[in-house]
């Protein structure tokens, strides 16, 4: 019978390996390391996103706060306003009087972003414009029959 001993290089014991024991755990560190790395860079490079922090009703309107300026696309549709804004907030509702009379709005979410909605059981014509204020983002929306 034959023991693990080496002898001539008869036997099947595998030859010692010449590299380190130390070598595996290097590469392991290294990319351990490595990856830590790109994940720090890719979260300081990743923009904040814009959220809607805050909805105040005004007189004749609302005001939207943002943490950062939104891309806003607007209309006037048949009597009611629309707004699309690309953030991310909660869904909302309340009521706004204008000149004495209640219009209903609501904020919700969609594929686009967040959508208000201004409606009334009148036509509505609306106005909106943004601006920062106080280190946020302020979108003021006017209301008229």
């Amino acid at each position: 019978m034959h023991g693990s001993k080496r002898e001539d290089d008869g036997h099947s014991t595998p030859e010692p390996d010449p590299r380190s024991k130390a070598f595996p755990r290097v590469i392991l560190s290294l990319a351990i390391v490595g990856l830590m790395v790109g994940l720090m860079i890719g979260r300081l490079t990743t923009p904040e996103e814009r959220v809607l922090e805050q909805v105040d009703v005004v007189q004749d309107g609302l005001d939207l706060w943002f943490n950062e300026e939104p891309q806003l696309h607007g209309e006037n549709v048949e009597g009611t306003v629309a707004l699309v804004f690309q953030a991310e907030g909660k869904a909302q509702r309340g009521q706004l009087l204008l000149q004495g009379k209640p219009v209903g709005w609501r904020v919700q979410k969609s594929k686009e972003g967040l959508l208000l909605t201004l409606i009334a059981a009148r036509p509505l014509q609306g106005e909106w414009s943004g601006a920062e204020d106080d280190g946020r983002w302020k979108v003021q929306v006017r209301l008229h029959e």
